[in-house]
């Protein structure tokens, strides 16, 4: 028997297609300005009615934070987004927005999963970390790399949801499960890069009315994005803190504590080992030419090949041989940066430096990391710059306890520098470090993880379960 709610459901997504047809008509009898969708106030009291009613069965859940914090954000009704929510950062508030003939094809769990799916890109930072990968990934593959790290935690997701079932079997992929954003948007971009598409990475319908999307398209879920206000990273973070203080009123599951926490420890600085990661998802990659696809600058040069990413990331890793950074700390370090890499085409190059280069040698795992010569000589770091200046390197991390040189005697060119202190070190002697400075110190990248107990219980067989160290 049909609920109350169900039909509520479907009288609104009647008068929803009533509002749309009308603009139509409108608008193919009118010609020059743009037309804006006229949305009856009636319609958006029922409509707010109807969430107000999926905000409530969320608060009654055993993770009830997702309610109270969709009941701090202001709702908006866009017919032009192509997914049944989005959201954005407008005026101090989270604003989240519907699409009424997408969302209101759904059922009430379905509904509650995809305000979810909002509040866990704005816990996980994609608002943020989306933009800094912009440039070099193309706006599919961000999108359904995010939209694969926040679906592994819900449950009763719509059919057409972004998962990675989903993204293995329609690009032949084996992506793993538990891996983080950076990860599954460089792979799923190399597969992207083999396609035939234009020039920017992206297929276009030309006939797509810009003010209604009627159908889930993965490559503009995230548009409305770009409206949000500009503020700086750490304003923005603070806005988020109070929000998720003011929605954790009873137990919060273990995925979301270690989100929560993930967020509320970085204050905008984030630790060595995150920034390592971070720093990953833009280290230029080196290209190989291909015959399979066409330039896409010159498309009608048949004489040009394209390029695919070979993504051969170049690390160097420096360590101060004279300084007061310990074997065991170096080699927990180490760890987990093979930990970090190892989901590229990675080459790492291991130096050894005091006031001169004393061992230089390749390492692909823990076992290849030797003990550290005996020598304690005085400390200048100019040498290994020299040496990455002469080199191909995409990026030098250099683990030191920061006493030198005041003044590199060469500029860096052409790679990243990422500087760790020992946590006995104080700071950077350099006056110009040419690179980011962190401390080192263990800590545990929760940020795209799970435990056993977050999987989803419809997603995975048993089969696909990665091992939880």
């Amino acid at each position: 028997m049909e609920s109350y709610f169900e039909k509520q459901t479907k009288e609104l997504y009647d008068k929803a297609n009533k509002i749309i047809n009308t603009y139509s008509m409108s608008k193919a009898n009118k010609s020059g300005d743009k037309l804006e969708i006229d949305i009856p106030q009636d319609f958006k009291n029922d409509f707010f009615s109807l969430v107000d009613k999926v905000n409530l069965s969320l608060m009654e859940e055993k993770d009830n934070f997702y309610g109270y914090f969709l009941f701090q954000t202001l709702r908006e009704i866009r017919f032009d987004i192509s997914s049944p929510t989005s959201v954005n950062f407008k005026e101090a508030k989270y604003v989240i927005y519907f699409n009424p003939i997408i969302f209101l094809n759904l059922n009430m769990k379905q509904m509650e999963s995809t305000i979810k799916h909002e509040i866990l890109h704005i816990l996980s930072q994609h608002l943020i970390r989306s933009k800094e990968l912009k440039d070099k990934y193309s706006k599919l593959a961000i999108n359904m790399a995010m939209d694969i790290v926040v679906n592994k935690y819900l449950n009763n997701l719509p059919p057409y949801a972004t998962t990675l079932e989903w993204v293995n079997a329609h690009y032949s992929l084996t992506l793993e499960p538990y891996e983080s954003f950076e990860y599954y948007v460089d792979k799923i971009q190399t597969e992207l890069d083999l396609q035939e598409v234009d020039e920017n990475g992206e297929e276009h319908d030309s006939n797509i009315d810009e003010n209604i999307e009627t159908d889930y398209n993965p490559e503009r879920t995230h548009d409305i994005w770009k409206d949000s206000d500009d503020i700086d990273e750490k304003t923005l973070k603070e806005f988020t803190e109070k929000f998720i203080n003011n929605s954790q009123k009873g137990k919060t599951p273990a995925y979301l504590e270690g989100l929560i926490s993930s967020l509320k420890n970085s204050k905008g600085e984030l630790p060595w080992n995150l920034y390592l990661n971070k720093l990953m998802g833009t280290v230029e990659s080196n290209k190989k030419k291909t015959i399979t696809r066409r330039n896409r600058r010159q498309p009608n040069r048949l004489d040009l090949r394209g390029q695919l990413r070979s993504h051969k990331a170049e690390i160097a890793v420096a360590l101060d041989i004279s300084g007061s950074i310990s074997d065991e700390e170096f080699k927990q370090a180490i760890k987990e940066v093979l930990n970090i890499v190892k989901n590229y085409n990675h080459e790492i190059t291991i130096i050894e430096c005091d006031n001169q280069i004393r061992r230089v040698y390749k390492a692909k795992s823990i076992k290849d990391i030797k003990d550290r010569i005996n020598i304690r000589g005085g400390t200048k770091f100019t040498p290994v710059f020299e040496y990455a200046n002469n080199k191909k390197i995409n990026l030098l991390v250099y683990f030191t306890d920061g006493e030198g040189e005041d003044k590199l005697k060469v500029i860096p060119r052409g790679y990243k520098t990422l500087w760790v202190i020992s946590g006995r070190g104080d700071k950077l002697s350099l006056k110009e470090p040419y690179g980011s400075v962190k401390k080192l110190s263990k800590v545990e990248i929760k940020d795209d993880r799970l435990d056993i107990s977050d999987v989803r219980d419809d997603g995975y067989s048993m089969n696909n379960q990665a091992p939880i160290l």
